[in-house]
C-alpha cells in the first residue's frame, strides 16, 4: 500500500511530538524533521507582527501562529510563525488548515533556519500563491517581503531595515508594520 504525502507527514509529525523537547520549534522541510530552540528575541517580533495584523483585522480573524499547513513540494509540513488566512475559511480533514486559504505568512529567522526561510519554504509558498510572505531576520537587522507569486516564484521582493516601517497597504492586506521596536541579534 503506497502512503501519501500526508500521511507519511503524519508520521513525522508523530516522530516530533514524541521526540523534541519542549521549548523547541519543529517542521517538516522537504522530507527532514528541523528542530530549533525558540528565543525571546524570535517571540517578541512573532507577537509584535501578531500585533500588528490583529489590530487592522481584529480579533475575530484567523491569525495563527505555530500551527501545522502542509504546502506544495515534497513533504513539507511548515508550522508558520504567522499565518493569516482568508475569512470563512474551514480546516479540512483531521483539521488542518488548507494552504489555498493562506493569505500571509511571516517567518523569523532562527539560528539554522535562514536558509530554508529564503530557500524551500519561499519556493513552496510561492507555489501556493501565498500572497504576501514577510521574513524577519534579527541575525542581519532587516525584513524581506515577497508579493506577487506566479509559476512557483515571487515577482516582487521589497527590503526594510529594523526600524523602518514595512509597507503592506499595496499588498491585500492593506497594513504598515512598524518594525522600531523588533529585537536584534547585535553578536
Amino acid at each position: 500500500m503506497t502512503r501519501t504525502s500526508a500521511e507519511r507527514l503524519d508520521e513525522l509529525f508523530d516522530v516530533i511530538e514524541q521526540g523534541i523537547p519542549e521549548g523547541y520549534k519543529a517542521e517538516v522541510v522537504e522530507g527532514a524533521i528541523h528542530a530549533v530552540p525558540q528565543r525571546d528575541m524570535h517571540w517578541q517580533i512573532t507577537l509584535l507582527i501578531l500585533r500588528a495584523v490583529d489590530a487592522r483585522f481584529g480579533r475575530a480573524s484567523l491569525v495563527m501562529s505555530d500551527v501545522r499547513i502542509d504546502f506544495p513540494g515534497f513533504l513539507n509540513g511548515f508550522c508558520p510563525d504567522v499565518a493569516k488566512l482568508r475569512d470563512g475559511a474551514r480546516p479540512e480533514g483531521e483539521e488542518r488548515w488548507r494552504y489555498q486559504d493562506v493569505e500571509f505568512i511571516a517567518e523569523v529567522v532562527s539560528p539554522g533556519t535562514g536558509l530554508n526561510d529564503h530557500g524551500p519554504k519561499k519556493a513552496s509558498y510561492a507555489t501556493a500563491e501565498v500572497p504576501v510572505y514577510l521574513i524577519a531576520d534579527p541575525y542581519v537587522g532587516r525584513c524581506h517581503v515577497y508579493t506577487e507569486p506566479k509559476n512557483g516564484e515571487y515577482r516582487t521582493e521589497s527590503k526594510s531595515d529594523f526600524g523602518d516601517k514595512v509597507d503592506l497597504t499595496h499588498t491585500p492586506l492593506g497594513l504598515t508594520i512598524d518594525t522600531a521596536k523588533f529585537p536584534r541579534d547585535r553578536k
